[in-house]
């Protein structure tokens, strides 16, 4: 078995975000080596790494110049250079998850394929080149709305995403290629986190059922365990296995759902890297999510996936009106709160609906501790000096 712990052996770490700055608590904590990479040189992930380096993601010989430092290379960000990544499993590099899972999941129009090909529920779709295809598939009739509009590539935090109810909703979605995906009238919008590691021990997180915010189109409440019946909850970690393996990665996959009024499970789309529904766990699980993905990516047996308590997880995200340097108002005041935990992700300029932290609320009692979440929510606020 390899040396991972205070020796030479060296993670890195494409992105430095908050995924990669929680992702640093866990190699602290083992004493790993880490090296981050990551274009704003005031990223999250700076202080915690031993080493820093600011560069593009998406240009070749930076991410492949950055990978041939390091023993084993993971992302926080699905917007790398894969091509880089090819290359440097070419010449032995262990990257975790691989690239063949990444280009898969890059463009939700691959991602969307692959669920057809190997039978994993999935509302339907069609493909377009460009938006002009789509008015023309539109105007054919190929295409009816109300639809799901995504952007094959570069969607995230609700970008990239949206409804169209009508014609004049069209104008303002940008040139790139897309989907058009049949809007489901679903009951609730769900994920599991599925863990793998390269022997292919695989285990499955509780079901965590997410509430959106209505405009912002980004998660608000995730709350663990899922307050669904228990053979729907059973249906959706089955459906999660089966979209584990049909992609054989090794990491974390954050599977996204669906459960229809018909408590079918229909998978909406997957991320291969430790992911926001899955931060209530840091708290809340005996085995956090960012320990698991490192556990997973350095083929250790991987921890227990059971909740201690009930947790519901409040993103911090920026007001809308205010943008400059942040300010988090009355935080002292949710601090009070019982089992109440906030994560500052550090990141010094805040803008309307921007990630800005999380709080985590654990509490025996699910119901209680979404009462003292929606507290949080009303008394917090991400504004600007």
């Amino acid at each position: 078995m390899a040396h991972y712990f205070s020796s030479a052996f060296t993670l890195g770490i494409l992105g430095g975000g908050q995924l990669g700055k929680m992702l640093l608590y866990e190699t602290r904590k083992f004493d790993i080596r880490t090296l981050v990479l990551d274009p704003d040189a005031e990223a999250p992930s700076k202080i915690a790494c031993n080493e820093f380096f600011q560069g593009d993601l998406m240009d070749y010989e930076t991410v492949y110049n950055f990978g041939r430092k390091t023993d084993v290379l993971t992302f926080e960000i699905e917007g790398v250079n894969v091509e880089a990544l090819e290359q440097l499993e070419k010449e032995g590099k262990k990257v975790y998850p691989s690239a063949k899972t990444l280009r898969k999941i890059q463009d939700k129009s691959i991602q969307k394929k692959f669920f057809k090909d190997n039978n994993i529920p999935t509302a339907a779709f069609q493909k377009f080149s460009s938006k002009s295809t789509l008015l023309e598939g539109i105007q054919k009739g190929d295409i009816s709305l109300p639809f799901v509009w995504k952007s094959a590539t570069g969607g995230y935090d609700g970008r990239g995403v949206a409804v169209i109810k009508n014609t004049k909703e069209l104008d303002v979605l940008d040139e790139s290629a897309c989907i058009a995906e049949d809007l489901i009238a679903f009951k609730n919008e769900l994920a599991v986190i599925v863990a793998r590691n390269a022997s292919g021990e695989m285990k499955t997180y509780p079901v965590v059922e997410m509430e959106f915010h209505p405009e912002a189109n980004q998660v608000e409440y995730v709350i663990c365990p899922a307050r669904i019946e228990a053979s729907v909850a059973e249906k959706a970690r089955k459906v999660a296995e089966k979209v584990s393996e049909a992609f054989q990665h090794v990491g974390l996959l954050a599977v996204e759902m669906f459960q229809t009024r018909e408590n079918e499970i229909l998978v909406n789309e997957v991320a291969p890297r430790p992911h926001n529904s899955g931060h209530y766990s840091i708290e809340a699980a005996f085995t956090n999510q960012f320990e698991q993905h490192l556990r997973a990516i350095l083929n250790l047996p991987l921890g227990n996936t059971e909740s201690k308590a009930g947790g519901v997880m409040v993103n911090l995200v920026g007001e809308e009106g205010f943008t400059g340097n942040v300010v988090y108002e009355n935080i002292s005041e949710i601090m009070k709160l019982k089992g109440v935990t906030p994560h500052i992700y550090g990141k010094k300029i805040t803008r309307p609906f921007r990630k800005m932290g999380h709080v985590t609320i654990v509490n025996e009692d699910l119901s209680e501790a979404r009462k003292i979440a929606e507290d949080v929510k009303k008394k917090i606020r991400v504004i600007s000096e």
